[in-house]
């Protein structure tokens, strides 16, 4: 297979302690997953039981064309209602709910809706106001089209999927790339299968910090041709391996690389969740990569340093960050004169674990020795209270 090639052909994975049924597996961070022509909206993944509605609440007519054929590729039936209050009706029997831009509000006492549909140009607007909605997904037509119709598709055809955790810096150099890397170090030790991967595309290079740079397989610019549904099963034979685990990264070099579209990146991280039991996703900071892969995680940790500027930093950017279940990792040492409690209450997130101060940790991450610090007792300890977080699917008494 080339390095550029990953043929649209999904296949099933069997069921691992990391796995959880996910009703509706979201997939395509921001803008949505494949995005290129309509034919890969209809095709042999299209599941066979009964058309489900599809429960779509707008009043633009624009938006009503441009869903209504969407639908009807995933095998559905869409209802459309332009007034919230009179959608409440319709709102919890509907596989699916989508909402338009031009709802700036829910009925009481329902569940989120999967997706706020929007069209292009509305710019960043859209994530705040799917933030505010407490929306799974964004969707942003026509570039959309082919990965919203087979999110509608797989949300009614329920199937396990790996766990995708995020994780991301409270304020520059705090250290997400460490306690991501630790992380998926302490998850492979258990023996599942883990994916690290590297959100940043200005970050320098996730390879080199695990001295992997010469270590075959695909990164990140070898799959910006990638388009469709991509079998897992090939992703995972096509990517690099260190420290246990596999790992996808941007070039750790000079050369200029333009970074993938939200649309790549879905479709990556889709096939990755169908692929292995844990997904760990070493986001970045900036907005492009928050757009682009925050909103496909089942839950984000952001590691602040115990700093008051940090804490104040971090607040700022959970306004950024998508309504899933999110926690801290406070980066300092015990007794900090800002600790873990006046932390969580400045941020307004629980504290879910202290990531170790270790001397020499700037060191081994420029000479690539990152996993030998990972093997220390600290370490260990930092990352079972991390994995103590996906509902004990993990032994964490197995960790050495």
């Amino acid at each position: 297979m080339s390095r550029h090639q990953l043929s649209p052909n999904p296949s099933e994975q069997p069921p691992s302690r990391l796995s959880r049924a996910r009703p509706s597996p979201p997939q395509g961070a921001g803008s949505g997953g494949p995005v290129p022509g309509s034919s890969h909206a209809t095709g042999a993944w299209l599941p066979d039981p009964a058309a489900a509605e599809v429960l779509l609440v707008t009043g633009y007519d624009l938006l009503r064309a441009e869903v209504e054929p969407i639908v009807a590729a995933a095998g559905g039936q869409l209802r459309v209602v332009a007034d919230v209050a009179d959608a409440a009706a319709y709102w919890d029997s509907a596989a699916a709910v989508l909402v338009g831009s031009d709802v700036r509000e829910l009925p009481p006492r329902r569940r989120a809706p999967a997706v706020l549909v929007g069209l292009n140009g509305e710019g960043d607007s859209l994530w705040h106001l799917a933030a505010a909605l407490g929306a799974e997904r964004v969707a942003v037509l026509p570039d959309a089209a082919a990965w919203l119709a087979e999110y509608l598709s797989r949300s009614r055809s329920p199937e396990a999927g790996g766990l995708v955790l995020g994780i991301t810096g409270g304020c520059g150099g705090a250290g997400a790339t460490t306690a991501a890397l630790w992380i998926a170090q302490a998850a492979a030790g258990l023996g599942a299968r883990v994916l690290l991967v590297d959100g940043d595309p200005w970050g320098g290079g996730l390879e080199l910090a695990l001295a992997a740079e010469e270590t075959p397989g695909l990164r990140w610019p070898d799959l910006s041709d990638a388009s469709g549904s991509i079998d897992p099963g090939q992703l995972a034979d096509s990517l690099p391996l260190a420290g246990g685990f596999s790992f996808l990264s941007w070039p750790g070099s000079r050369d200029r690389t333009l970074p993938v579209d939200a649309a790549t990146a879905g479709g990556v991280l889709d096939a990755a969740r169908r692929g292995y039991e844990l997904v760990v996703v070493d986001i970045g900071r900036g907005a492009g990569p928050v757009q682009t892969f925050a909103w496909d995680c089942d839950r984000l940790l952001v590691v602040v340093p115990a700093q008051l500027k940090a804490a104040v930093a971090t607040a700022r950017l959970l306004q950024e960050l998508p309504p899933v279940e999110a926690a801290l990792l406070v980066r300092g040492k015990a007794g900090a004169a800002l600790d873990g409690g006046l932390i969580a209450e400045a941020v307004g997130l629980p504290v879910q674990g202290r990531v170790p101060e270790l001397r020499g940790v700037t060191a081994a991450g420029e000479n690539g020795r990152l996993l030998d610090l990972g093997r220390r007792r600290s370490v260990r300890h930092f990352a079972a209270s991390v994995l103590d977080l996906l509902d004990g699917d993990i032994p964490i008494g197995d960790l050495p």
